[in-house]
């Protein structure tokens, strides 16, 4: 059976910094692309930083470029998300989304509130 579960939310005051992890279990992890994705409430879904299977490779969205790490442990079957400098704009429910031809497997998210 399938699992993704993310896990590393909270409040954190502007400034701060949180790390967001992605435990996956299930399939091939080590075949997937992982990606963070983000929804603040009254907004679309967007894509916040993603990861090659092999790790070698990133993308990160231009609001977050600098300011938060994604990287992975494939011995782990774990990704995370170090965010760093966090603003009142990075307010919203974050998602690990795996990703494998029409693989396409989504954890249920987790709170993140950046607020003084």
């Amino acid at each position: 059976q399938v699992h993704v579960v993310e896990s590393g939310g909270g409040l954190v005051q502007p400034g701060g910094s949180l790390r967001l992890s992605c435990a996956a279990s299930g399939f091939l992890f080590s075949h997937y692309v992982i990606n963070w994705y983000r929804q603040a409430p009254g907004k679309e879904r967007e894509l916040v930083a993603g990861i090659s299977s092999t790790g070698g490779s990133t993308n990160y969205a231009d609001s977050v470029k600098g300011r938060f790490t994604i990287s992975r442990d494939n011995a782990e079957n774990t990704v995370s998300l170090q965010m760093n400098s966090l603003k009142p704009e990075d307010t919203a429910v974050y998602y690990c989304n795996a990703v494998w031809g029409w693989y396409d497997y989504w954890g249920q998210g987790t709170q993140v509130t950046v607020s003084s």
